[in-house]
């Protein structure tokens, strides 16, 4: 009875609802009674008890005009409802919300482009407002549900689906800015809301033409772009992985990562929009969703890794985590496996199976390893140096070598040309690694255990990769950038014109020498007198000589390396190893560049004029032993070298006289040079080592007495005998052992003097 009453008497009607039925006016063209709303208005604020009332009686008219198709009406009540949101602020206004969106969503419903439009703009004026008290219970999961339908509009008219699909991205961005700020919505970033949240983004941003660029925020593509930057700038530390995740997923769905344009340009964004310190959260993500995709096409393969690289070349100017050595141990994992299909590939080919199908797939898989190789240089590149030290030691621990155990990459059933293909990748990743690597120290850049196994492969029979050695060399020792200006071999006419750049060789560079020089003496020597040397590797020998002078060359080792050089030259021309005249000719060559650039160097006039006097004289009589002309396509090689002609090669005794003055110590000239023997020569098939020790074997064979004189009954008193002198035997075994160490290792000299002591002191006892 009394809601009859009110239904039909007006002036019994609550004063909220007459208040509210005067803001609509009898033709709704006319618009909001803007007077009468200015008096709800006040009596809201006035009587902020009545707002929630207010809230369900505009509910109800909206949804009785929704119905009834009156859509001027309702954007009157949505007008309504604006204007009350932005006027009140207490603590009431909380059960007005619910009605409020409770509107929103009957627009949201709704199947006309317009009132989702309206119902869109409303909630997000709704998602600008600042509340002062959290909310406990209200949730946005129908919100995110239906403006993620909405970006996927299939609209017939491109006009509307374009609205509609703008109105969705607005919506979602007003969802954002609502929840991932209040701790209480944290389940905004739960997978179920991501999974839709993303997917409606990228989907915008991937359908997009560049002629629409320019619509500025009524473009869906750049708007998107815009909401995505939004959502991933607020992540936090634990919600990285739900929110890259379907973007994965995504271009898994859409095939986006062959072509991979868009693929790029997502994670460019991700990278530039997260924070820095959670860069290796994404870089996990790629590197997980790599394995994940590890049997799947190459060219998928390489578009994954693409990524990776442009992630890692963002990440590495910033903070990388944890997942430096992750990083690349799983990309030395995934080239690996590109081998093996490679080679399977090659195998099945070879076996008969479609030519033209199995060329194209391992061409692929060139394009999945030059990627990775790409990555790895360009990722260590960018590190400061001393991870890059430490990067530099991991992939040279992952470098198979002969005759070693290799614990990391199982080389044994790729065989020997997998084994090189992985050889050659990984030290063209190690010289992009090396490129523009300044250490202070060069014991910091080749410590023992990094220079020993790059010694060792340079000593391969393989040219390519004594060459990657030699230019990985080059990287760590050239500090000045001198390199391109010592660019291929030849007599340089005036070194000062290069401006060569160089410092004082400090004491930490000159006790490195003293450890380690004998070591790469050796295998420069070792490594010009390969059968299968090419120009390029007698350019990079002339580089590597080069640039110990400029870097680490003080008096002591000015000697070591004309000692050196005299050895080179005399190897060539004894020939005992039979050697092509080719290499020896290139030998040659080497010398009179080197010494030409060494006198020129340490400006010495004597040292200069004999070199000058003997490339003269090849100029004439010989040019076939200058660099010039051996390294020109049809050089004329004679069929021996005349070692009577003595003008034609460089003197000790000559260069001796020239360096007799103070500074340097020319009587060490006298003595010969002579590379000394390590165990790299048993992992390279060197006869050296292997006859150092059978001579020693038969010398401690021989000394042994017969065996069967050592015979004897065993009692009481031997075992006592034994263990009184075991003591005594492991002193013995050690110092043998030491004596072993020391004539394989020590340079000559220092073994002659040792001889000569040891003569010395003998006769003395003679006598």
């Amino acid at each position: 009875m009394p809601a009859g009453v009110c239904g039909c008497c007006g002036r019994c009607r609550p004063r909220y609802k007459r208040l509210v039925d005067n803001i609509f006016p009898e033709d709704p063209k006319d618009g909001l009674v803007k007077s009468d709303m200015e008096k709800l208005t006040f009596f809201a604020v006035s009587a902020p008890e009545k707002l929630d009332r207010i809230g369900e009686y505009l509910a109800e008219r909206l949804s009785r005009d929704v119905v009834r198709h009156r859509y001027g009406y309702v954007v009157i009540a949505m007008e309504a409802l604006d204007q009350l949101l932005m006027a009140c602020h207490s603590q009431s206004i909380k059960p007005f919300v619910e009605s409020f969106l409770h509107m929103v969503a009957k627009l949201l419903e709704s199947k006309e482009p317009d009132l989702q439009v309206l119902g869109t703009n409303s909630f997000v004026k709704f998602a600008n407002i600042e509340e002062d008290t959290p909310s406990y219970h209200r949730r946005y999961d129908f919100f995110v549900s239906q403006f993620s339908a909405m970006c996927h509009s299939t609209h017939e008219d491109p006009e509307t689906r374009t609205r509609i699909r703008v109105a969705g991205i607005k919506g979602l961005q007003g969802v954002v800015r609502k929840t991932v700020n209040d701790e209480l919505q944290a389940i905004i970033w739960e997978p179920q809301h991501m999974d839709k949240l993303i997917p409606s983004m990228l989907f915008n941003m991937q359908d997009n033409d560049d002629s629409d660029r320019a619509g500025g925020e009524e473009n869906p593509a750049a708007l998107a772009e815009s909401c995505f930057r939004e959502l991933l700038g607020r992540a936090a530390y634990g919600n990285m992985n739900n929110a890259v995740r379907p973007v994965l997923v995504h271009l898994d769905n859409h095939r986006l990562w062959d072509p991979n344009e868009f693929a790029v340009s997502c994670f460019r964004i991700i990278m530039y929009s997260i924070q820095a310190q959670h860069s290796h959260h994404v870089i996990q993500q790629v590197l997980n969703h790599l394995d994940t995709h590890s049997k799947n096409t190459p060219r998928v393969r390489a578009g994954i890794v693409q990524v990776l690289l442009e992630t890692v070349a963002i990440a590495a100017k910033g903070s990388v985590g944890p997942t430096v050595l992750e990083v690349f141990n799983t990309l030395l994992k995934h080239l690996r496996m590109s081998v093996d299909f490679e080679l399977g590939e090659g195998s099945r080919r070879n076996s008969g199976t479609s030519l033209s199908s199995g060329r194209v797939k391992e061409n692929e898989e060139r394009i999945v390893q030059n990627a990775i190789i790409q990555t790895i240089g360009f990722f260590g590149g960018n590190l400061p140096d001393y991870q890059r030290a430490e990067v530099m030691m991991f992939i040279m621990g992952k470098v198979p070598v002969y005759g070693t155990p290799c614990h990391t990459l199982d080389t044994v059933k790729i065989g020997h040309q997998g084994t090189k293909r992985i050889q050659t990748m990984l030290l063209s990743s190690l010289i992009m690694v090396t490129s523009g690597f300044k250490c202070k120290t060069i014991s910091a850049g080749l410590p023992a255990a990094f220079l020993e196994p790059l010694c060792s492969i340079s000593l391969m029979e393989d040219s390519e990769l004594r060459q990657l050695v030699l230019e990985i060399l080059h990287n760590i020792i050239d500090r000045h950038d001198n390199r391109a200006k010592l660019r291929g071999i030849r007599i340089i006419p005036n070194v000062a014109a290069l401006k060569i750049k160089r410092e004082k060789i400090s004491k930490q560079d000159v006790g490195f020498m003293k450890k380690h020089g004998q070591q790469l003496y050796r295998h420069i020597y070792l490594g010009c007198k390969e059968d299968d040397n090419v120009q390029k590797n007698f350019e990079l020998l002339f580089t590597a000589l080069a640039l110990l002078t400029i870097e680490l060359a003080n008096e002591e080792v000015v000697i070591d390396l004309i000692r050196l050089s005299l050895a080179l030259q005399d190897m060539a021309l004894a020939n005992e190893e039979n050697m092509p005249m080719f290499i020896r000719c290139g030998i040659m060559a080497l010398v009179a560049a080197y010494l030409n650039f060494l006198s020129q160097m340490i400006a010495n006039p004597a040292f200069c004029q004999h070199v000058s006097k003997v490339i003269e004289l090849r100029n004439m009589d010989a040019p076939y032993l200058l660099p010039e002309h051996v390294f020109r396509e049809k050089c004329v090689l004679p069929e021996s070298l005349d070692c009577e002609d003595r003008a034609m090669y460089f003197q000790t005794a000559d260069l001796a006289d020239a360096l007799s003055g103070p500074g340097y110590n020319a009587e060490r000239l006298a003595i010969p040079y002579v590379p000394q023997v390590t165990d790299e020569d048993r992992l390279t098939r060197r006869k050296s080592f292997v006859d150092t020790i059978s001579l020693q074997v038969d010398i401690l064979s021989n000394c042994l007495p017969d065996q069967s004189t050592l015979a004897e009954e065993i009692t009481f008193e031997t075992l006592k005998k034994a263990i009184d002198t075991t003591g005594l035997e492991e002193q013995e075994r050690e110092r043998r052992r030491q004596v072993m160490e020391k004539f394989q290792k020590a340079p000559f000299e220092e073994i002659a003097a040792h001889c000569e002591s040891k003569v010395c002191v003998d006769l003395v006892r003679f006598r």
